[in-house]
Protein backbone atom coordinates (compact mmCIF):
# COMPACT_ATOMS: atom_id res chain seq x y z
CA UNK A 1 0.00 0.00 0.00
CA UNK A 2 1.65 3.32 -1.23
CA UNK A 3 2.56 5.39 1.89
CA UNK A 4 -0.17 8.41 0.49
CA UNK A 5 -2.75 6.27 0.68
CA UNK A 6 -2.13 4.92 4.20
CA UNK A 7 -1.82 8.41 5.62
CA UNK A 8 -5.10 9.27 3.87
CA UNK A 9 -6.75 6.16 5.19
CA UNK A 10 -5.76 6.91 9.05
CA UNK A 11 -7.05 10.57 8.57
CA UNK A 12 -10.32 9.08 7.30
CA UNK A 13 -10.43 6.26 10.10
CA UNK A 14 -9.93 9.39 12.84
CA UNK A 15 -14.39 10.03 11.61
CA UNK A 16 -15.27 6.95 13.52
CA UNK A 17 -15.07 6.77 17.18
CA UNK A 18 -13.49 4.06 18.77
CA UNK A 19 -16.12 1.59 19.28
CA UNK A 20 -17.26 1.76 15.50
CA UNK A 21 -13.95 0.71 15.25
CA UNK A 22 -14.20 -2.68 17.39
CA UNK A 23 -17.29 -3.47 15.57
CA UNK A 24 -15.25 -4.02 12.52
CA UNK A 25 -12.42 -5.45 13.39
CA UNK A 26 -14.25 -8.53 15.99
CA UNK A 27 -17.24 -7.22 17.94
CA UNK A 28 -19.73 -8.78 15.91
CA UNK A 29 -18.30 -11.77 14.14
CA UNK A 30 -21.80 -12.91 12.77
CA UNK A 31 -22.08 -9.74 10.88
CA UNK A 32 -20.63 -9.80 7.47
CA UNK A 33 -19.01 -6.12 8.32
CA UNK A 34 -17.01 -7.44 10.92
CA UNK A 35 -13.66 -9.16 9.61
CA UNK A 36 -13.50 -10.85 12.61
CA UNK A 37 -9.32 -10.69 12.97
CA UNK A 38 -9.64 -11.72 16.48
CA UNK A 39 -11.77 -13.91 18.61
CA UNK A 40 -13.42 -10.96 20.80
CA UNK A 41 -13.15 -12.69 24.12
CA UNK A 42 -10.55 -14.51 24.56
CA UNK A 43 -7.60 -11.98 22.61
CA UNK A 44 -6.77 -9.09 23.99
CA UNK A 45 -6.91 -6.63 21.35
CA UNK A 46 -8.38 -3.77 23.14
CA UNK A 47 -7.85 -1.70 26.57
CA UNK A 48 -9.95 -2.42 29.35
CA UNK A 49 -11.30 -0.11 32.55
CA UNK A 50 -8.00 0.22 34.17
CA UNK A 51 -6.81 3.12 31.82
CA UNK A 52 -8.68 6.40 31.27
CA UNK A 53 -8.62 9.32 28.46
CA UNK A 54 -6.64 12.29 29.98
CA UNK A 55 -7.85 14.54 26.99
CA UNK A 56 -11.53 13.96 25.97
CA UNK A 57 -11.72 16.79 23.88
CA UNK A 58 -8.75 16.25 21.49
CA UNK A 59 -11.07 13.67 20.00
CA UNK A 60 -9.93 10.40 17.73
CA UNK A 61 -6.64 9.53 16.47
CA UNK A 62 -4.55 6.54 15.06
CA UNK A 63 -1.22 5.84 14.22
CA UNK A 64 1.42 3.14 14.32
CA UNK A 65 2.75 1.47 17.68
CA UNK A 66 5.88 1.96 18.71
CA UNK A 67 6.34 0.42 22.20
CA UNK A 68 8.62 0.59 25.28
CA UNK A 69 8.96 -1.26 28.45
CA UNK A 70 9.89 0.97 31.40
CA UNK A 71 10.88 -0.52 35.47
CA UNK A 72 13.34 0.62 37.90
CA UNK A 73 17.21 1.10 37.27
CA UNK A 74 18.89 -2.57 36.85
CA UNK A 75 22.73 -2.54 37.67
CA UNK A 76 22.97 -4.99 34.84
CA UNK A 77 21.39 -4.05 32.25
CA UNK A 78 22.03 -0.01 31.16
CA UNK A 79 21.97 -0.53 27.52
CA UNK A 80 19.02 1.55 26.54
CA UNK A 81 17.96 5.10 27.38
CA UNK A 82 14.50 7.62 26.56
CA UNK A 83 16.75 8.33 23.48
CA UNK A 84 16.32 4.90 21.78
CA UNK A 85 12.70 5.40 22.53
CA UNK A 86 12.87 9.16 20.61
CA UNK A 87 15.31 6.71 18.17
CA UNK A 88 12.21 4.09 17.27
CA UNK A 89 9.68 6.44 16.73
CA UNK A 90 11.85 9.06 14.79
CA UNK A 91 12.04 5.65 12.37
CA UNK A 92 8.43 4.53 12.30
CA UNK A 93 5.88 5.11 9.79
CA UNK A 94 4.13 8.44 10.84
CA UNK A 95 1.80 9.10 12.96
CA UNK A 96 3.02 7.06 16.12
CA UNK A 97 1.26 5.89 18.98
CA UNK A 98 4.09 5.17 22.07
CA UNK A 99 2.56 2.09 23.46
CA UNK A 100 4.52 1.92 27.23
CA UNK A 101 4.26 -0.76 29.65
CA UNK A 102 5.58 -0.45 33.06
CA UNK A 103 6.87 -2.82 35.16
CA UNK A 104 7.20 -1.04 38.58
CA UNK A 105 6.91 -3.33 41.77
CA UNK A 106 3.24 -3.57 43.06
CA UNK A 107 4.48 -0.69 45.95
CA UNK A 108 5.06 2.01 43.66
CA UNK A 109 2.92 1.29 40.75
CA UNK A 110 1.03 3.81 41.63
CA UNK A 111 3.70 6.77 42.07
CA UNK A 112 5.26 6.60 38.84
CA UNK A 113 4.56 9.88 36.99
CA UNK A 114 6.83 8.62 34.26
CA UNK A 115 6.42 10.70 31.08
CA UNK A 116 5.97 14.83 31.96
CA UNK A 117 6.15 17.66 29.62
CA UNK A 118 9.82 17.35 28.50
CA UNK A 119 9.44 13.98 27.41
CA UNK A 120 6.38 14.62 25.69
CA UNK A 121 7.42 17.51 23.88
CA UNK A 122 10.36 15.46 22.37
CA UNK A 123 8.05 12.50 21.56
CA UNK A 124 5.79 15.08 19.78
CA UNK A 125 8.92 16.59 17.72
CA UNK A 126 9.25 13.07 16.01
CA UNK A 127 6.01 12.53 15.15
CA UNK A 128 4.18 10.83 18.04
CA UNK A 129 0.54 11.64 18.52
CA UNK A 130 0.27 10.30 21.92
CA UNK A 131 0.70 7.47 24.72
CA UNK A 132 -0.97 4.72 26.45
CA UNK A 133 0.55 3.27 29.35
CA UNK A 134 -0.50 0.91 32.15
CA UNK A 135 0.70 3.62 34.69
CA UNK A 136 0.32 7.05 35.96
CA UNK A 137 1.83 10.42 34.07
CA UNK A 138 2.11 13.54 35.26
CA UNK A 139 2.48 17.69 34.15
CA UNK A 140 -0.94 17.18 32.73
CA UNK A 141 -1.55 20.69 32.66
CA UNK A 142 1.55 21.13 31.13
CA UNK A 143 0.83 18.71 28.73
CA UNK A 144 -2.43 20.09 27.40
CA UNK A 145 -1.95 23.05 25.13
CA UNK A 146 0.35 20.06 23.54
CA UNK A 147 -2.76 18.56 21.79
CA UNK A 148 -1.14 14.98 23.14
CA UNK A 149 -2.82 12.45 23.92
CA UNK A 150 -2.65 10.39 26.87
CA UNK A 151 -4.49 6.90 27.56
CA UNK A 152 -3.29 6.80 31.48
CA UNK A 153 -4.35 4.38 35.07
CA UNK A 154 -4.41 7.70 36.54
CA UNK A 155 -2.20 10.65 37.24
CA UNK A 156 0.64 11.82 40.07
CA UNK A 157 2.91 14.42 40.73
CA UNK A 158 6.28 12.60 41.24
CA UNK A 159 8.78 9.74 40.02
CA UNK A 160 12.23 8.50 41.57
CA UNK A 161 14.42 6.48 38.99
CA UNK A 162 13.65 4.76 36.49
CA UNK A 163 15.44 2.68 32.89
CA UNK A 164 14.24 1.44 29.85
CA UNK A 165 14.31 -2.64 29.60
CA UNK A 166 13.04 -2.86 25.63
CA UNK A 167 12.33 -0.65 22.67
CA UNK A 168 9.50 -2.17 20.47
CA UNK A 169 9.06 -5.50 21.10
CA UNK A 170 5.48 -7.08 22.27
CA UNK A 171 4.15 -5.52 25.03
CA UNK A 172 0.63 -5.70 27.01
CA UNK A 173 -1.11 -2.38 27.85
CA UNK A 174 -4.12 -2.17 29.77
CA UNK A 175 -5.52 -5.90 28.63
CA UNK A 176 -4.25 -4.87 24.89
CA UNK A 177 -1.21 -7.08 23.65
CA UNK A 178 0.24 -5.01 20.71
CA UNK A 179 3.51 -5.55 18.80
CA UNK A 180 5.24 -2.51 17.05
CA UNK A 181 3.93 -1.34 13.55
CA UNK A 182 0.36 -2.51 14.33
CA UNK A 183 -2.25 0.40 14.01
CA UNK A 184 -3.72 2.00 17.65
CA UNK A 185 -7.04 3.57 17.31
CA UNK A 186 -7.70 5.27 20.22
CA UNK A 187 -10.22 8.26 21.88
CA UNK A 188 -12.12 8.44 24.99
CA UNK A 189 -13.77 5.05 24.57
CA UNK A 190 -10.21 3.37 24.87
CA UNK A 191 -7.93 1.95 22.31
CA UNK A 192 -8.34 -0.56 19.86
CA UNK A 193 -5.46 -2.68 17.72
CA UNK A 194 -5.06 -4.14 14.46
CA UNK A 195 -2.64 -5.03 11.72
CA UNK A 196 -1.61 -2.37 9.23
CA UNK A 197 -2.65 -4.37 6.26
CA UNK A 198 -6.20 -4.06 7.08
CA UNK A 199 -6.87 -0.80 7.32
CA UNK A 200 -8.19 -0.57 4.05
CA UNK A 201 -10.49 -3.20 4.57
CA UNK A 202 -11.36 -1.78 8.11
CA UNK A 203 -12.25 2.23 6.97
CA UNK A 204 -14.57 0.81 3.97
CA UNK A 205 -16.57 -1.65 6.10
CA UNK A 206 -16.64 0.86 9.07
CA UNK A 207 -18.29 3.76 6.79
CA UNK A 208 -20.57 0.62 5.55
CA UNK A 209 -21.62 0.07 9.30
CA UNK A 210 -22.03 3.67 10.23
CA UNK A 211 -24.47 4.31 6.72
CA UNK A 212 -26.43 1.34 8.27
CA UNK A 213 -26.00 2.32 11.82
CA UNK A 214 -27.66 5.96 10.57
CA UNK A 215 -30.49 4.04 8.84
CA UNK A 216 -31.75 2.58 12.10
CA UNK A 217 -30.99 5.31 14.34
CA UNK A 218 -33.10 7.06 12.45
CA UNK A 219 -35.78 4.01 12.56
CA UNK A 220 -35.37 4.20 16.39
CA UNK A 221 -36.33 7.96 16.53
CA UNK A 222 -39.85 7.53 15.03
CA UNK A 223 -41.14 4.33 16.74
CA UNK A 224 -43.68 4.60 18.83
CA UNK A 225 -44.42 1.39 20.00
CA UNK A 226 -42.35 -1.96 21.40
CA UNK A 227 -43.31 -3.27 18.03
CA UNK A 228 -41.91 -0.95 16.07
CA UNK A 229 -38.65 -1.62 17.88
CA UNK A 230 -39.13 -5.17 17.41
CA UNK A 231 -39.30 -4.14 13.81
CA UNK A 232 -36.12 -2.25 13.58
CA UNK A 233 -33.91 -4.52 15.59
CA UNK A 234 -35.20 -7.77 13.29
CA UNK A 235 -31.96 -10.10 12.46
CA UNK A 236 -29.88 -8.13 14.85
CA UNK A 237 -27.92 -9.18 17.87
CA UNK A 238 -30.32 -7.16 20.34
CA UNK A 239 -33.18 -9.09 19.30
CA UNK A 240 -31.54 -12.51 19.40
CA UNK A 241 -32.57 -15.04 21.44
Amino acid sequence: MAKTTEQKILRALRNFDTPSITNVVATYPSNPLCLGLYNPWTENWYTDQTIRCMYPELGRIAGYAVTCVYGLPDPGFKRLTFMDVIDALDVSPKPTILVLQQKFPPGIAGKVGLSGGNMTAAMKAVGCLGVISNGPSRDIDEIRPMKFQYLLSGICAGHGDMAVYAVNVPVSVGGMDVCPGEIVHMDENGAVKFPADKMGAILENVQALQKAEAERMGRLRNARSAAEVRAVFAGQSYAKK
